[in-house]
């Protein structure tokens, strides 16, 4: 819910979010589902009215499986059961995945955003639009954030400050933590738009851009891409390598973008109904750290990518699904350590996707002298794990946590099997939706008496499964991540390492 402009002279909360976007959303929902007071602040007046992004990966619909709310994002939307790297001509192939969805979700940004704030505000989370973070200050207890806001400026005092203010993230910028990164060697400029005449078709160009043209000579291309479900609008996209822009936070005007398609195709072919129109580079940078004290960075405050395959959105929010349950751990009482684990799993992962996009704004470079490697990779790309090594990466569903343990299964995502219980049977995701741990027992073990001390932190869940699994017991994570595998007298000591770990000492 969006509060009224009128602000009280100083607040309280748990966590400060700093960001309304879809990865602060996220994550301020995620708070509320553990029982914390969030409160999001959002510079933006109304959303952003057009989508960046245009796709929901695997592992993020896994991820909404976990909290019930998968069915809201996959209705009516286009499924797309292939990928692709580099537009390659050898698709990436889903369904070679371990997962009930192979597949990726065409759903446009501005309605993934709007359905996330209906997410938020059916759990009762404060957004107050209009706000902005202009500064803070921290001690051992507590974070001091000034906003400024309509009637004002005022002071907010939280447990926790997380900045999910994107790649300008202002959050990032007063906590004094370091972006470095790769600066710009690609210009870009995007807008999407109707055409009165036929686009051309340039076999060149591959698969993965339908239409197009692709200038060698001139180390550029473009291509126009048809938006499911919006008769005639495509989204079309002017590359320029080894060139920049003089102003990169320019506005892009039509007559810009007409110039740019007369000076590769030699017409604009009649462009019009031009609905946004915007300017990006390849530069790519990572937050040195995504912790000072009291404050935590998410998307991309964290980490800016070039946007093939839609990446940013996806590793956004799968942050946010990392670090809530984590914050509100810590909130509860479980420890400061748990803390410390965000950066250690999440920097990793993104610095993957920063390598694996640098690597396909490369591969799209229409040089002559890249052709070799493109077609070396398409050939590697047709080798089944070759394929499935960038799938994984594709999709994030080869993310794995070093978390420890004696079995294999532990540090990868949990899958959702379906589990017989006394109550019959149901998907292991429905036991996830309160947002706490998950033991899945199997094996028939009595662990009552183990467990007793984190009842109120994680639920048992006993019975049957329908699939072979590798290991008859689980303790899972409230991100769906395994924190624990075994069975009735197999590393016992291990689960109980496990609990205290990540849910705390017991309670007696």
């Amino acid at each position: 819910m969006t509060t009224p402009s009128a602000e009280p002279a100083a607040a309280t909360c748990d966590v400060l979010v700093a960001g309304g976007g879809p990865t602060g959303l996220w994550l301020a929902s995620e708070l509320r589902l553990a029982g914390l007071r969030p409160l999001v602040v959002e510079r933006r007046t109304e959303p952003f009215p057009h989508s960046k992004a245009l796709g929901i990966h695997p592992r993020t619909i896994e991820m909404f499986e976990l909290r019930g709310i998968a069915g809201r994002f996959l209705d009516g939307a286009p499924k797309l059961p292939k990928g692709h790297f580099a537009s390659l001509p050898v698709p990436l192939d889903y369904g070679a995945m371990d997962t009930r969805h192979p597949y990726g979700v065409y759903r446009k940004q501005v309605e993934t955003e709007a359905l996330l704030a209906a997410h938020a505000a059916q759990l009762g989370v404060p957004v107050r639009r209009g706000h902005e973070l202009v500064g803070l200050r921290q001690d051992d207890d507590a974070v001091v954030a000034t906003v400024q806001g309509p009637q004002g400026r005022y002071d907010v005092r939280a447990a926790y400050l997380v900045g999910c203010d994107g790649g300008g993230s202002v959050t990032r910028k007063l906590a004094g933590i370091d972006f470095p990164g790769q600066g710009p060697g690609v210009a870009v400029l995007m807008a999407d738009a109707r055409f009165h005449d036929a686009l051309p078709s340039d076999p060149a160009m591959g698969p993965f851009r339908r239409y197009g043209v692709l200038r060698p000579d001139l180390r550029a291309w473009f291509s126009a891409i048809p938006l499911p479900e919006e008769q005639g609008l495509c989204r079309v996209m002017v590359f320029w390598y080894g060139r920049q822009f003089e102003d990169r936070r320019a506005p892009v005007t039509e007559d810009e973008m007409r110039a740019a398609l007369v000076d590769l195709a030699g017409t604009d072919f009649g462009m019009y109904d031009v609905q946004w129109l915007t300017r990006f580079t390849d530069a790519s940078r990572q937050a040195a750290r995504y912790r000072s004290g009291r404050v935590f960075l998410a998307g991309d405050a964290a980490h800016t990518v070039f946007p093939t395959g839609g990446p940013g959105l996806n590793a956004g929010l799968q942050d946010a699904m990392n670090l809530g349950w984590k914050l509100a751990g810590a909130v509860h009482g479980w420890g400061g350590a748990l803390l410390d684990t965000y950066h250690a799993e999440r920097h990793p992962v993104a610095a993957q996707v920063l390598r694996d996009t640098r690597t396909q704004c490369l591969l799209l470079d229409p040089d002559p002298r890249f052709v070799p490697l493109r077609e070396t990779l398409a050939e590697l790309l047709r080798l089944e794990p070759v394929n499935r090594y960038f799938t994984g990466h594709n999709t994030a569903l080869s993310v794995r946590y070093d978390l420890g343990g004696t079995h294999p299964a532990t540090g990868g995502p949990m899958p959702d099997v379906l589990v017989t219980t006394g109550g019959g049977p149901r998907r292991f995701s429905a036991c996830c939706v309160t947002g706490r741990g998950v033991l899945l027992a199997t094996s028939g073990a009595d662990r009552g008496e183990l467990l007793r001390g984190w009842k109120d932190r994680v639920d048992v869940v006993t019975g049957t499964v329908a699939q072979p699994l590798d290991a008859a017991d689980y303790l899972v994570r409230p991100d769906g991540y395994v924190a624990w595998a075994g069975g009735a007298g197999h590393d016992e000591p291990g689960l109980e390492t496990a609990l205290r770990t990540w849910f705390g000492e017991p309670v007696s």
